[in-house]
């Protein structure tokens, strides 16, 4: 019997199951050798992804109605290519769907979304090991920026 996949928006009922999968998706960064203290849950996703001023946006895709996966993205601007674009903060599907088109369609999608915003591309980044998500990405036309590193500093510490 063929399995029905299906892409729509998150809603905060979401909240277990997107938090059941990033433990799974940190569990699988650890286990390439990411040492980030990990803090995506399921409070988190209620208390950032929902509410007046939220930090993020998200896709859940389902299988059978389950679902299997889910992608959260934020909108920004590289004044570089003076273009709006949306940032790809975390996409996760887990193993037993992969291959039948979830991580695809959670980017089509994402991309039907930023057009739609009037943002020109898409954005993120990939954990060095993780060669799977980069093989997948690769597939898909990405590529690598190859002159930018990305910083990081606490905003405490200015």
């Amino acid at each position: 019997m063929a399995k029905t996949l299906h892409i729509r928006a998150s809603r905060i009922e979401d909240a277990e199951a997107v938090g059941r999968m990033a433990g799974a998706f940190a569990a699988y960064l650890r286990n390439l050798g990411d040492m980030t203290d990990f803090r995506f849950d399921a409070e988190a996703f209620r208390r950032d992804g929902f509410g007046p001023n939220p930090a993020f946006s998200g896709l859940i895709a389902e299988q059978d109605g389950r679902p299997v996966g889910y992608l959260h993205y934020h909108f920004g601007y590289d004044a570089d290519a003076a273009a709006r674009m949306m940032f790809i903060a975390d996409l996760w599907v887990e193993p037993a769907a992969r291959g039948l088109g979830a991580g695809r369609a959670l980017m089509a999608e994402a991309a039907r979304i930023g057009r739609e915003k009037q943002a020109g591309l898409l954005f993120w980044a990939v954990y060095k090991p993780n060669k799977l998500a980069a093989a997948f990405y690769e597939k898909l036309g990405a590529h690598y920026l190859r002159d930018l590193d990305f910083m990081i500093i606490d905003t405490a510490a200015l």
